[in-house]
């Protein structure tokens, strides 16, 4: 794991950047990186920025995981977001279910990408974005903490950038391979889970080429108490499921400054359909649970393709310049049930009619900036550019042919310039800059389902323009330390589709009756950090705000709708980590503390908390590992701290939901995951666990949901997975 600042500019991805200057060192994360070089500090590049300048030039926050690191924490939590989780406390725990919907970094939604391609589907958000390519194609996991619009729509909370392997490095060919396998105590046959995964690469002069193919199947999950984890029957699960993958890339050196590339991906899990979920009891405490059974539909299941295409020309008239062009296509296939919000009685009789719905979107976009500093001025460096995207999105009901949500078109055209000054020898750095959004949504005229009176809509192009700044300041008054202060506008727009979708009166003109207004998030940060010798420390306070927020909040169906309300989060990061005299051995912390309010009742008073579907417990990681020769091992301990919510009763169907005066307080929960790996020659041998103890305890999110009465709201009381055996052999050739 690695760690350093960013500016702003620093969020402006490609996937251009990722195949140049393969070979240029990150800088070390003082909470958690184990293996970094002392001599890595002053002149680190951020590789996945569309920026030359060192990361010491940038006054934001962002983490790197990556390398073996990455591998080893994807063996012991079984996912990219799950490893990263795992590591960063200010990621709130995961849901350990397919959907990410409640998951937050830093108290708001990130913005998954690969390669700089944005993953989300902003107009009706099916939560998937973190299951869009397997984690054997990932070099390593770029995130960037805070708001920020440089990145476009989507990152109030963050990014998380995953970067694909490299390029093969020297001619001829070489590749890796990788068998691992995964059980559960008592090697529970029906628990068992296995991957094989390959990666071939070729390069000669000037051409080189990579493709791989992934096969994982997992099995049904346990508890602590060796029980059965409930199926999520609506939103998807990764247990008991098989999941496929397919990875190419294609790249030609033009010139030794210019390059092309062309990187193509297709990703799809889905569930076995061998399980039906038993209701759990929230007053007891009694989980939810699976039995062997047949539910009824198909099973939800998870689709995406990506195909991406680049030039980076590294010395253009003076500077660099970088272009991209993708186009992405996801599926989301969701769990079905015989749901209020489905019923027909033209088509069958209430109460009767099963359906499931499937979320389709296809964007296609490109990224273009140019980077130089100003002639004559060197000290100045400008990097100017356009973003475009083209979204479309629907949600439709997959047994029946009913449009759930209307086809919907999003338009974003985005310019932007930035700039960063250095004073004083480059001891102050000013950075800072504007990006234009315009933003247009074209909705045809539909028809709302029957639950909501079958009301006619009349379609509409409601749009916004924005402007959205950044600015920030890095000092660095001697070798090893530096503080820098930052501020940072981002933005996203509620869940369009929730929205129109839940439409019940009549007359109603999308051009008239949604609010396109975006959720703007103003960022700011403070932050000092030191890294001299055997010590790397850092901590950074930040606060951010929005005067017109998202939240969501479940209704009695269990289906989760939008409510605008203003937001105010802060949080506090600490972070240490100590070389030790024994050779070797290191030792680290990271805290992550955040608080978060709401405004229940539209009086512009923040009288709430945020709940555990918006925000993450205040968490401790505490870790010590060891590498010589070819033995590393490391122990590391999560310690999710008590919280306590102050709710207050509301008035029923207001937007004072939020509040859910049934809400569950968390009392906290304790993991431990430890992992060790023996190399000899070209071959890797590991074995890891995952919550070593074995603890049972009830994940975040279903511990601290709403609890209405509702069925919904035990059949969603999920406990999370006990102790997790990884063996896995990974072979170079």
């Amino acid at each position: 794991m690695f760690r350093s600042s960013l500016s702003a500019i620093a969020l402006m991805s490609s996937a251009a950047g990722f195949a140049q200057d393969r070979d240029v060192p990150i800088a070390a994360n003082p909470a958690i990186t184990e293996a970094v070089e002392d001599a890595i500090d002053q002149e680190i590049v951020i590789t996945g920025a569309r920026t030359r300048l060192p990361a010491t030039a940038l006054p934001m926050s962002a983490d790197v995981l990556g390398g073996q690191a990455l591998d080893d924490q994807i063996a012991v939590s079984g996912s990219v977001i799950d490893a990263i989780s795992a590591r960063l406390p200010a990621f709130s725990p995961t849901r350990e279910k397919l959907s990410g919907s409640g998951e937050t970094l830093r108290g708001r939604s990130p913005l998954y990408a690969i390669n700089g391609v944005p993953q989300s589907t902003p107009v009706r958000d099916g939560s998937r974005d973190g299951f869009t390519i397997d984690p054997f194609f990932i070099d390593r996991v770029e995130v960037i903490y805070g708001s920020n619009a440089l990145q476009g729509i989507g990152a109030t909370g963050g990014v998380v950038n995953q970067v694909t392997v490299e390029a093969p490095k020297t001619d001829g060919v070489s590749g890796l391979a990788l068998v691992q396998g995964t059980a559960q105590d008592g090697l529970d046959g029906e628990a068992l889970g296995g991957k094989i995964a390959g990666l071939v690469g070729y390069r000669g002069g000037a051409l080189d080429l990579t493709g791989g193919v992934a096969f994982e199947r997992r099995g049904i999950f346990l508890d602590g108490n060796g029980r059965r984890i409930g199926i999520d029957s609506t939103q998807g699960d990764i247990q008991d499921s098989d999941s496929w993958s397919v990875f190419g890339r294609f790249g030609f050196q033009l010139s030794p400054t210019a390059r092309i590339e062309l990187i193509a991906n297709r990703f799809e899990m889905e569930g076995r359909g061998r399980y039906v979920t038993v209701n759990g009891n929230r007053i007891t405490e009694r989980p939810t649970t699976s039995v062997r059974g047949n539910p009824e539909g198909v099973p939800a299941a998870n689709r995406a393709e990506l195909l991406s295409a680049s030039l980076t020309e590294s010395d253009l008239g003076g500077g660099l310049l970088s272009v991209q062009a993708f186009f992405s296509r996801t599926r989301d296939t969701f769990g079905g049930s015989i749901t209020g919000t489905f019923q027909d009685a033209t088509i069958a009789p209430i109460g009767t009619l099963f359906d499931q719905s499937v979320n389709n979107s296809r964007k296609v976009g490109g990224k273009l900036s140019y980077e130089r500093t100003v002639p004559g001025l060197d000290a100045l460096t400008l990097i100017g550019g356009v973003d475009l995207l083209h979204d479309r999105t629907a949600q439709s009901l997959r047994a029946t042919g009913r449009d759930w949500v209307p086809p919907s078109d999003f338009f974003s055209v985005a310019p932007f310039l930035q700039g960063n000054l250095k004073l004083l020898d480059g001891k102050l750095r000013l950075a800072g800059g504007l990006r234009y959004e315009k933003v247009k949504l074209s909705v045809a005229d539909f028809t709302t389902l029957a639950f909501y009176g079958s009301r006619q809509v009349d379609g509409g192009k409601p749009a916004f323009e924005k402007l959205l700044g950044n600015g920030g300041v890095v000092i660095e008054p001697m070798a090893g330390l530096r503080a820098y202060a930052s501020y940072a506008e981002g933005y996203s727009i509620a869940d369009v589709g929730r929205i129109l979708r839940g439409i019940n009166t009549n007359g109603v003109d999308v051009d008239t009756f949604l609010s396109l207004e975006p959720v703007v998030s103003n960022n700011r940060e403070l932050g000092v950090e030191w890294k001299r010798g055997a010590l790397t420390a850092s901590a950074s306070y930040w606060w951010s705000s929005s005067k017109l927020g998202s939240l969501l909040v479940r209704n009695p169906d269990g289906i989760f709708d939008v409510v605008r309300a203003p937001i105010e989060i802060e949080g506090l990061d600490l972070a240490l980590d100590a070389k030790l005299p024994v050779s070797g051995l290191s030792i680290g912390a990271a805290y992550a503390m955040t608080r978060g309010r709401t405004d229940s009742n539209q009086d512009d008073k923040l009288d709430v908390d945020l709940d555990g579907a918006n925000i993450s417990p205040d968490r401790l990681n505490l870790y010590a590992s060891y590498a010589r020769g070819g033995l590393d091992a490391r122990i590391a301990a999560r310690f999710y701290l008590k919280r306590d919510f102050d709710l207050i009763a509301v008035e029923p169907g207001t937007a004072g939901q939020i509040a859910a005066e049934d809400a569950n307080s968390f009392d906290g929960y304790t993991l431990i995951d430890a992992a060790i790996a023996y190399r000899f020659g070209k071959n890797r041998v590991s074995l890891s666990a995952m919550n070593l103890t074995d603890k049972r305890y009830i994940t975040y999110f279903s511990d601290t949901r709403p609890a209405t009465g509702s069925n919904t709201s035990d059949s969603t009381y999920f406990a999370g997975r006990g102790r997790t055996i990884t063996l896995g052999l990974t072979r170079e050739f």
